[in-house]
């Protein structure tokens, strides 16, 4: 599979997704319907990992 044909597995999935839920809603429900959806179609994908970030006072 070349990046083209990834890109548009990937969009895809992006645009049904929107399609199924429309606008408005938190960014974190969209995350897991997309991590759902790329599973489902067999490209292996990880949940996006937290991490911390420090500033200096």
């Amino acid at each position: 599979m070349n990046e083209n044909e990834l890109s548009k597995m990937i969009i895809g999935c992006a645009i049904e997704v929107h399609k199924q839920l429309g606008p408005g809603l938190l960014e974190s429900a969209y995350q897991e319907c997309m991590y759902y959806e790329l599973k489902q179609i067999g490209l292996k994908v990880q949940k996006k990992n937290q991490c911390q970030s420090f500033t200096r006072k």
